[in-house]
């Protein structure tokens, strides 16, 4: 069975000489990293596993260790990597109302039963996930995910039902 990866998060530079790196990542998600004791890098087709020995986090950041990278030059050519976790590991650490962002982009978008447009993707503007729903009639709208407006996912039914309040789909 192929593994599929999800992006948890992106190494910006390292952190001192002793290997440990800056890690980006999407803010509140501090438990769920801290948790992991192993991610991967992508290295063109194959990813690379890359053991985490120890992850603490300041205001800005996190700083991660992985086991076997120890200087500063063994850190360098992982700058800008994206790191990886296996979906099934992502998906164990989702809450009830938490989806993986591969599983709402392409579901259609309706308002009753009527269909306004589908997802195309999916961002964050620091208080909300925002979906990009592109309408009928072409144009981009976001819509803040949040259960006042999006009243229902269902991934198997490949549909998201929201609320179309005045103004919310252009």
């Amino acid at each position: 069975m192929k593994n599929n990866f999800v992006s948890v998060g992106k190494i910006l530079n390292f952190h001192g000489v002793q290997g440990e790196a800056k890690l980006g990542y999407s803010k509140n998600r501090e438990d769920f990293l801290s948790e992991l004791k192993e991610v991967y890098i992508q290295e063109g087709n194959e990813y690379k596993p890359l053991e985490v020995v120890r992850l603490r986090f300041t205001p800005k950041c996190g700083i991660i260790k992985f086991k076997g990278i120890d200087t500063l030059n063994d850190i360098l050519e992982y700058k800008n990597k994206v790191i990886f976790v296996k979906e099934e590991t992502a998906r164990e650490h989702l809450e009830e109302d938490e989806f993986l962002i591969d599983e709402l982009v392409g579901l259609d978008v309706y308002d009753g039963d009527k269909k306004v447009g589908a997802v195309v993707g999916v961002s964050n503007n620091g208080a909300s996930d925002l979906l990009s729903v592109k309408t009928l009639n072409k144009n981009i709208s976001l819509v803040p995910f949040v259960k006042a407006l999006v009243l229902s996912v269902d991934i198997k039914g490949r549909r998201i039902q929201i609320n179309n309040i005045e103004g919310l789909l252009s």
